[in-house]
């Protein structure tokens, strides 16, 4: 029995195979959906939803009357979204790393933020510390990184800012851990399911080193021109992590294949965070419209990228985010777009192309 391809279609040989598969006509196959993907019930997976943005809106709330709105860490949004609706996900089966992995980013973040000014090279410095952390812990928890950025970004020197990050993320996981368990007695096909979700494979570490070179000149060109024009929310934290996941994995991160959609969504995200943090201040009320938002514009646009849901609670932290705000981030997202979709035309020449990658 031949098997197909990632994408679900039939290999025709291309040069490659043998000759009785080039005459295998190259049409969609049907695959099993058990066999593809898992999902959890409609119901349950609304509940987690609102189970997430509940939680945030928690946290958002403590952060509003402890006098701290970093105590807020944006990433939360996302974090708790993808573990609490996808269990069986490789963030969700280590929330070791999920605590540790963000909360050293963290740190790292204000130790380089209290000895350096934002700049390009600062920048540099923290996503390539932020890079080798989770190298080192062998870890996949790409928001590490926008936990690293978001000091440098609002000037926050404060050790306190880790330790909220910490206390943030082990929140997560008390919600997590029970409802994992419960994941496993419900859906005890799923569980024995082989890891093929796209998802899983967004989240496995990246393979090769063709991606860092671009991801860099893609941030250092940014982050100089925030420097110079003073528009540090022309690259917001979770837009790095964004770049991240595409540069490192371009034929399975989700928003890689809609690269267009990519801007709008961020766009979209960012102003419902704006308009909800002024019609609402820095409250919970604020962080719970911005969250429940993206969730509906995402589900609506049909692309999985939680750190867009970051960029909706983005606003609640920001001392003074304004119309600025959205038009910064559609100009960085819509400037990443630019170049991922040059670095996908070359990596797809003749000698670069990897087997997997699309041009769609």
């Amino acid at each position: 029995m031949r098997h197909p391809n990632r994408s679900g279609w039939y290999r025709n040989g291309g040069g490659r195979g043998t000759s009785h598969r080039s005459e295998v006509p190259r049409v969609p196959i049907a695959i099993p959906t058990a066999l593809t993907e898992r999902r959890l019930t409609t119901r349950d997976h609304l509940a987690m939803e609102a189970t997430a943005v509940m939680y945030v809106v928690a946290v958002a709330t403590t952060a509003q009357f402890s006098g701290s709105r970093w105590f807020l860490f944006p990433a939360l949004a996302a974090i708790s979204d993808d573990v609490l609706t996808r269990p069986w996900g490789k963030w969700a089966s280590q929330p070791g790393r999920l605590v540790v992995t963000p909360t050293l980013g963290a740190a790292i973040g204000t130790l380089i933020t209290k000895q350096f000014a934002y700049h390009v090279l600062s920048v540099l410095l923290i996503v390539t510390a932020c890079l080798g952390l989770l190298a080192i812990l062998r870890s996949n928890i790409g928001p590490a990184i926008a936990a690293g950025m978001l000091p440098l970004v609002l000037s926050i020197t404060s050790w306190l800012y880790p330790v909220a990050v910490m206390i943030g993320l082990v929140g997560v996981v008390v919600l997590l851990v029970p409802w994992h368990r419960h994941y496993q007695r419900k859906y005890p096909d799923q569980v024995e399911v082989a890891t093929s979700d796209i998802d899983d494979r967004l989240e496995a570490p990246p393979v090769g080193n063709r991606w860092i070179l671009p991801l860099y000149l893609f941030l250092a060109t940014l982050a100089c021109y925030a420097t110079v024009s003073g528009l540090r929310l022309l690259l917001v934290p979770p837009l790095v992590v964004i770049a991240y996941e595409m540069f490192a994995n371009p034929d399975s991160c989700p928003w890689a294949q809609k690269p267009f959609t990519l801007p709008l969504a961020c766009l979209l995200t960012a102003t419902a965070g704006w308009l909800a943090v002024t019609a609402f201040g820095a409250s919970g009320i604020a962080a719970g419209l911005s969250m429940a938002t993206g969730i509906a514009v995402l589900r609506l646009l049909q692309i999985h990228m939680p750190p867009a849901l970051a960029i909706g609670l983005l606003p609640l932290v920001i001392s003074s985010a304004g119309i600025k705000y959205p038009i910064c981030v559609a100009i960085g997202a819509t400037a990443l777009t630019f170049v991922f979709l040059l670095y996908r035309r070359w990596i797809a020449r003749p000698g670069c192309a990897t087997e997997s990658i699309s041009m769609r």
